[in-house]
């Protein structure tokens, strides 16, 4: 049973399923993907794989704490959770922690990559997909040198970042012609994709459920239930239900359903947000997925769609829209694109991304021999998707992950 029908949830599923696991899906919302995997950044981004937490971001954190419109915002209020996750955040920043979570997340991002593209060539599946790359793009010299530095990390461990001239990223991007006189540098990796990652996700559980898995929709869980040690059912929708193996999907909210069996996860909800930009014929918008590192931004092209979606609003659960934020994307937007005229109304949202402190997801058995864990991707849900799936279902089978599980067991 996997309770959960976002895009890790629905790729959880898949992949048990393939594995020859009968496999039912518990969902609170009428269809998949309708929460964190409804509006992302739509990216496939192995060349994302510098965590938050590194050398530089106690310091950003604490410059940026008083603007509202800031990339990285943590507001302090009682909450213990989000103590406990601050104090591990700030262990992670270490220079050797840093690098040791570049090697994990690279490892698990590539081979989740060959997985999608495993995937896309046994079954259709219509998302508005891209494959052109991901060009990051800087224009302050200060943090173009420090990606520099990462992007190095990155190219030891397989993640192949190549850097290039502000003039490179044009040839790369024409749309960014208006911006030249900003940009300082950039680099490029031509092996990442983009898409929907909504779409994706209501396509894969199409196929899921051709392929024999039960979706439950409309079931809130209400509790778990214990006997002997192990799981013995979940409480949805006023029914019990069981089953033999239970697997944790459920992103930011996984720690407060498993907090009442004694489990503490160091998983916090990160809030997101994006702006999808209906495009004209006369606008003109980057084809090429973009990462705008300073201002912890992307902008993704889906179809007629430009998506640009980022920053991370540490608030608890808190899913109001704050207009200053959702502006502040708009603005960078027309700074980088100023001849973007949107085609008409632009849609904004936001989204809750279950972030670890070291951005190292928990894919792994719990302390309760059948319950599994597959939640705290941070922003690279998408990216990780059908890799984190993949070892999950080696993980429940009995079978070795591929490759070694290791290095990405957070504990």
């Amino acid at each position: 049973m996997v309770l959960g029908a976002g895009v890790i949830g629905v790729s959880s599923a898949w992949y048990l399923a393939r594995a020859g696991h009968q496999v039912v899906v518990v969902e609170r919302q009428a269809a998949a993907g309708m929460e964190t995997s409804f509006a992302n950044g739509g990216q496939i981004s192995v060349s994302h794989a510098e965590p938050w937490a590194n050398p530089h971001a106690p310091l950003r954190a604490l410059a940026w704490m008083t603007r509202e419109d800031a990339p990285l915002l943590f507001r302090f209020r009682r909450d213990a959770a989000l103590l406990d996750w601050s104090l591990r955040f700030l262990r992670e920043c270490t220079p050797a922690r840093t690098r040791d979570n570049i090697r994990r997340i690279v490892a698990l991002a590539l081979y989740s990559r060959r997985q999608l593209q495993r995937l896309r060539g046994e079954i259709a599946l219509a998302y508005d997909h891209l494959a052109r790359g991901i060009l990051h793009v800087y224009t302050d010299r200060q943090e173009f040198s420090a990606a520099l530095r990462a992007a190095a990390v990155m190219r030891e461990f397989g993640c192949n970042r190549r850097s290039l001239s502000a003039d490179e990223c044009v040839a790369i991007e024409p749309a960014l012609a208006s911006a030249r006189p900003l940009l300082v540098g950039g680099d490029y990796l031509d092996e990442d994709e983009s898409g929907d990652a909504h779409r994706f996700t209501q396509e894969l559980a199409r196929h899921c459920a051709a392929n024999g898995v039960e979706f439950r929709f409309g079931r809130s869980i209400e509790r778990l239930m214990l006997s002997g040690g192990r799981l013995s059912g979940v409480l949805a929708g006023g029914e019990s239900l069981q089953a033999d193996a239970y697997v944790a999907a459920l992103g930011s909210y996984t720690p407060l359903l498993l907090r009442p069996l004694g489990l503490r996860l160091p998983v916090y909800p990160a809030k997101g947000y994006s702006a999808t930009v209906p495009l004209g014929e006369d606008s003109v918008a980057p084809s090429v997925s973009l990462t705008d590192d300073g201002h912890k931004l992307v902008f993704s092209r889906l179809g007629q769609r430009l998506r640009v979606a980022g920053t991370a609003e540490f608030n608890g659960y808190n899913l109001d829209l704050n207009a200053v934020r959702c502006r502040a994307l708009i603005e960078r937007a027309t700074t980088l694109f100023p001849d973007l005229r949107p085609a008409g109304e632009i849609a904004f949202w936001c989204g809750l991304r279950p972030a670890t402190p070291s951005n190292v997801p928990l894919i792994e058995r719990s302390a309760i021999p059948n319950l599994y864990l597959n939640t705290g991707h941070g922003t690279l849900g998408w990216t990780m998707a059908c890799g984190s799936a993949a070892v999950l279902a080696d993980l429940i089978s009995g079978r070795t992950p591929e490759p070694d599980f290791s290095p990405w067991h957070t504990g």
